[in-house]
């Protein structure tokens, strides 16, 4: 097993000071191209901005492309149908026809997908969760971009801030060394809060006990045959449920020593394609992933369990036989770090009471849903069927920083609200929301905070955001 040590000891070294070349000027620099990213990215284009993106990648999409984290999660508010045990479906079977409660970029980044095959519609069939093709989400998401005409520079990793009071805008790292982007203002979508950060804002991580939700390494598995895999649904409805199960199977494995797993089944979804399933059962506890030495212990120990689940698969699960892993993510899948602490907190009670706020500019209605942070096990709370929560502009704003907004899954909320409001269309719908504030601020001059919620959520409705009417 390869091994990687921690330094002893954490010595600081005085590195000569470095110039960055000041590669552009824009309205709004948007740091990152994930799905939080790409909302912001189109909206602050659409209210009128120039913008530019930084991607540290050579693609867009971040962990919907790079870490395969497959398929779109429902957006629509939740109608339980009753159960339909066995049913072999490979998608959820909880939603009934509820409100969408995104729609926005999400909706035209999905009419783009679906026309070109590279996506399956939200409906009862499919339990309103978007199956997709992460190359044609990385093609659409490009074409949009590009329409929109925002200014794309790949391979650039964020490295620091251009000033403090308030944020200019950022350096990155690029084989080019060090550019500089200066902007009136900067949204930051890393996920990890990297450049809010490195700005001031402060932050929190995982609960009370510092620990956060595992990562997962998710992979794809082809010539899957469907229909031996429903009949054998068919006959053991006990070891199969909506989108997981195989307990027996996974008992007997781990008793012969051929699986070893911190969890208790097998979960995985359906793709657009009949004879391939995405596989979400890898899981690596007790890892952090603004840590480099955690984050490298997750990459082997996942590609070691999905060497173990792949031949599992092969072996005890009947539609598996000639199956194998065609692709696995660029990178692990990191579902929690840093939540940057804002204006405004959102909590459980606010996403399980369905709470509503005036300055509301982005909604949610998918469960609290936590992956044991120490092992086996998931938490799983649903809002009251047909409600959904508000995502207050407060939450995008970082305490005690100006220039800057935040969006994604670093937004300012709990550890047990963020298991909410991480999933990727909710994301999106925050990135929305901050490149329309992030536009508006720097047509007026004036820091983010100081535009009215009122003017934001008139722009949003404009671009066919999902909002309550306030």
């Amino acid at each position: 097993m390869p091994t990687l040590s921690r330094p002893e000891t954490q010595t600081r070294l005085e590195l000569p000071p470095r110039r960055a070349l000041l590669a552009a000027q824009t309205d709004v620099l948007v740091v990152g191209g994930g799905p939080a990213g790409i909302g912001a990215e189109i909206a602050a284009a659409d209210a009128g901005a120039r913008v530019v993106l930084a991607e540290r990648y050579g693609f867009l999409g971040g962990n919907a492309t790079a870490a395969l984290v497959m398929p779109l999660m429902s957006f629509y508010t939740q109608r339980p149908t009753p159960e339909r045990k066995g049913a072999a479906t490979l998608l959820p079977t909880d939603h009934g026809p509820g409100e969408a409660v995104v729609a926005g970029v999400l909706a035209r980044l999905l009419e783009r997908l679906v026309k070109a095959g590279g996506a399956i519609p939200p409906s009862l069939a499919t339990g309103y969760v978007v199956p997709f093709d992460p190359e044609w989400f990385k093609l659409v998401a490009l074409d949009l971009l590009d329409e929109a005409g925002v200014q794309m520079l790949f391979h650039a990793l964020a490295s620091g801030v251009i000033g403090a009071k308030p944020v200019e805008g950022a350096v990155f790292e690029t084989k080019s060394g060090p550019l500089a982007v200066r902007a009136r203002v900067t949204v930051d979508c890393t996920g990890d809060a990297d450049v809010a950060v490195q700005a001031g804002a402060p932050f929190e991580i995982g609960r009370a006990d510092g620990l956060v939700q595992p990562m997962t390494l998710m992979f794809r598995m082809a010539e899957f045959q469907r229909a031996a895999f429903e009949s054998y649904v068919k006959e053991h409805p006990r070891q199969w449920r909506g989108v997981h199960g195989l307990w027996d199977l996974v008992r007997k494995a781990t008793a012969a020593g051929e699986l070893e797993l911190p969890r208790e089944d097998i979960l995985f979804f359906a793709t657009p394609h009949q004879e391939e399933v995405s596989v979400n059962s890898t899981r690596v506890t007790r890892v952090l992933g603004t840590d480099v030495w955690d984050l490298s212990y997750a990459e082997w120990t996942s590609r070691r369990q999905m060497r173990q689940i792949a031949a599992f698969l092969r072996r005890y699960v009947p539609g598996f036989e000639r199956s194998y892993v065609m692709q696995s993510g660029i990178n692990i899948g990191v579902r929690e770090t840093r939540r940057v602490v804002g204006d405004y907190q959102l909590d459980a009670e606010d996403v399980l009471g369905a709470c509503k706020f005036d300055d509301a500019v982005a909604r949610g209605a998918y469960p609290v849903d936590i992956h044991n942070p120490k092992g086996a096990g998931t938490v799983l709370k649903r809002l009251p069927p047909g409600e959904a929560y508000d995502i207050p502009l407060r939450c995008l704003l970082p305490r005690g920083v100006d220039g800057m907004l935040v969006a994604g899954r670093c937004i300012s909320g709990t550890h047990e609200a963020h298991s909410s409001y991480r999933v990727m269309p909710i994301v999106m719908a925050t990135g929305q929301a901050a490149g329309v504030c992030a536009a508006l601020a720097a047509r007026r001059a004036s820091a983010p905070r100081d535009v009215p919620a009122r003017e934001v959520q008139q722009e949003l409705i404009r671009q066919g955001a999902s909002l309550r009417r306030v």
